[in-house]
């Protein structure tokens, strides 16, 4: 892609790893690529800090119930459950994520640490979540998806909620492609990598979709970028 493309606004195109014909064999390979990336790009950083200060609110006397939305190779469920034996936070973790190829990678990182569910984030409602996240999962949804994953997160997360996605700017669009090269990864997280930046948002942007779908509560929201390249949104009650 371009690097020289227009950001001005975000990005309306399909990554090719959500292609219902790509293998298994394919897919399990991008993920683990991915999951490198996400490591040196140090994706965990903001979801862990959101944990921390949730956890600075008290921790209470049972389980937290997490649900990881659009859990992929399981790699942020995995540094979350380190994060709760460090921190001495017992958690019951559940993943859901649309991609039946997604449930065999993770449950060979999770073992038993995590139940992992193949389907609809929204059948999952009135389960008794403690709190609610997903990481570079909304730049893949459409408006009105979107307004609704903060409406249910809202409504469901009772001591808070994280959307931990990536920052459309200029230097990681036009650099990515070059961390994917030295780094070796599968062409497919190469071009779709790039392609994530260029599809994610801007300050601005996530302030009007808080001020949309979440009207009453959109000024108790924290919108917060971490390095190097992520804005995130959080709700911590």
């Amino acid at each position: 892609m371009n690097p020289f493309a227009s950001l001005r606004v975000p990005i309306e195109r399909d990554e090719e790893m959500d292609a219902a014909e790509l293998s298994p064999e394919n897919y399990a390979r991008v993920l683990a690529d991915l999951s490198r990336i996400n490591a040196l790009t140090l994706a965990p950083r903001p979801t862990l800090g959101f944990l921390d200060r949730v956890r600075a609110r008290g921790v209470g006397d049972r389980p937290w119930r997490i649900l990881d939305v659009g859990f992929g190779a399981g790699d942020m469920l995995a540094r979350i459950a380190r994060w709760g034996d460090k921190r001495g936070v017992a958690l019951d973790l559940v993943g859901v994520d649309l991609n039946r190829k997604s449930e065999a990678v993770a449950a060979m990182r999770l073992g038993a640490r995590a139940r992992l569910i193949t389907g609809d984030y929204r059948a999952l409602a009135g389960q008794g979540w403690d709190v609610i996240l997903s990481s570079l999962v909304t730049h893949h949804m459409t408006a009105e998806q979107r307004s609704e994953y903060l409406r249910f997160m809202e409504n469901e997360a009772a001591r808070g909620w994280l959307v931990n996605d990536l920052h459309r700017q200029r230097l990681p669009f036009a650099g990515y492609p070059l961390l994917a090269t030295l780094a070796w990864v599968d062409p497919i997280v190469r071009r779709d990598g790039q392609l994530s930046v260029g599809r994610s948002f801007r300050r601005a942007e996530w302030r009007t979709m808080l001020a949309k779908a979440l009207p009453d509560t959109a000024n108790e929201c924290r919108i917060f970028r971490s390095f190097p390249y992520r804005l995130c949104v959080e709700r911590v009650r």
